[in-house]
């Protein structure tokens, strides 16, 4: 006969009604969020791959046309935790369909923006909209899927993420070659409208989620308890210090290929956007990534591989230039995958105000790392983005090797108490 303790885990196993792999509803649910991870970074960097245009139609340097991608991302992390607060007492499934819908509308009226300034309000506006989604879906996934799943699940929420920047920036690369840039923002707002509709189509409706109350005060002491446990805040310095790499190559690398010695078209550049098919696969792996090196071990794994590719990057040969994006991408996305579930696991309460610290960081990372981005390419050139970018993989490297030493130390201290 199986022991007694081997019969209650299996007891447990099957009283658990959470969606795993091969369950029903866990498909829909995984196309689902997809659809709306797809549709918010194409919404969220879809004035990227076109801000050389931007900077020609409106006569504005590269650190003035990146704001419409910074207003974007800051207006995004300023506004994740109240719009969380918010999916505490109306359910995520609301909320995130209410943060796709306003941020699609906007994103219909951002073709017709008459000068830059009023282009930036609105991005910014699209990015407060967006904000509602990224923390209910990962507190959504939390509730919703069995624990061992949660990391695969998560993974293809950010694999649609790293394929919606893809294609988005890929439309309109080519779309605004043959019509403007102006057309190219058209079709990625028509494009997420499509999305949005697929999304609220197959979102299974949610089975755990308990209603909680608007309380302030509740609010301020859930997120001063997160931003007291030293592992939430390692991840979160973590997915802003990736973000920043990220945010800087992106916004900077469509005005290096536009010059010598490259001088490639607008259709081509956004074709380089292609290489997020990595970031789509290194995102997807990343559970198993874990389960073979540790939380730590892939991610010391993701920030080697993108500091490997930022300094390829400074070849001033395509092939190399592309070599260094592609790791650059995959370590990037395995790194975010990483940091973004183990969130997710590590907080047991309040788990949408732990996912929207985390996004906080995360894309006030990107808004800096655009800015810093585009300010060290007008002054140093691409070798002054990379510089940006390599410091901060530095600090991604220091963050995590200071949380191995606290846990081997933490580690000596139990033993010693033990004896």
């Amino acid at each position: 006969m199986p022991p007694a303790s081997t019969k209650a885990a299996a007891t447990s196993a099957s009283a658990d009604t959470r969606l795993s792999p091969g369950a029903p509803g866990y498909r829909r649910l995984s196309l689902a969020l997809f659809a709306a991870g797809l549709a918010t970074f194409a919404l969220l960097y879809s004035t990227q791959a076109l801000l050389p245009a931007i900077s020609a139609e409106f006569g504005a340097t590269a650190s003035a046309a990146s704001w419409t991608v910074s207003a974007a991302t800051g207006a995004l992390a300023l506004c994740v935790l109240p719009l969380s607060a918010l999916s505490e007492r109306f359910g995520r499934r609301t909320m995130m369909t209410a943060s796709l819908t306003v941020a699609v509308v906007l994103a219909l009226l951002v073709p017709l923006a008459p000068n830059l300034d009023s282009l930036i309000v609105l991005r910014a506006l699209q990015g407060a909209a967006l904000a509602g989604l990224p923390a209910s879906a990962m507190a959504y996934l939390a509730e919703e899927v069995r624990p061992k799943a949660l990391v695969a699940a998560i993974g293809l929420f950010v694999a649609g993420n790293s394929i919606g920047g893809m294609s988005g920036r890929l439309v309109t690369g080519w779309v605004a070659q043959l019509w403007g840039w102006r057309a190219g923002l058209a079709a990625v707002g028509l494009t997420s409208l499509l999305c949005a509709i697929a999304f609220r189509a197959l979102l299974p409706k949610a089975r755990h989620f308990t209603p909680g109350t608007l309380n302030p005060k509740a609010l301020a002491s859930t997120v001063r308890g997160h931003l007291a446990d030293p592992l939430l805040v390692r991840l979160y310095v973590i997915g802003a210090l990736f973000m920043t790499v990220f945010g800087a190559v992106y916004t900077v690398i469509g005005y290096r290929l536009v010059e010598a010695p490259f001088s490639l078209p607008q259709g081509v550049i956004g074709s380089i956007f292609l290489v997020y098919l990595v970031g789509t696969v290194s995102s997807a792996a990343a559970g198993k990534l874990v389960g073979r090196l540790g939380r730590r071990g892939a991610l010391y794994l993701a920030v080697s591989t993108t500091a490997a590719g930022l300094l390829l990057s400074l070849a001033d040969s395509l092939a190399a230039v592309l070599a260094g994006l592609v790791l650059i991408t995959a370590g990037f996305f395995a790194g975010h995958a990483v940091a973004s579930s183990s969130v997710s696991r590590t907080a047991k309460t309040g788990r949408a105000q732990a996912s929207a610290l985390y996004q906080s960081a995360y894309y006030l990372g990107s808004s800096a790392g655009g800015t810093l981005g585009a300010i060290a390419f007008h002054t140093g050139g691409w070798a002054g983005t990379v510089l940006i970018g390599l410091i901060a993989v530095l600090g991604v490297v220091s963050v995590t090797l200071y949380g191995s030493l606290s846990a081997r130390t933490q580690a000596r201290r139990l033993q010693l108490a033990a004896s």
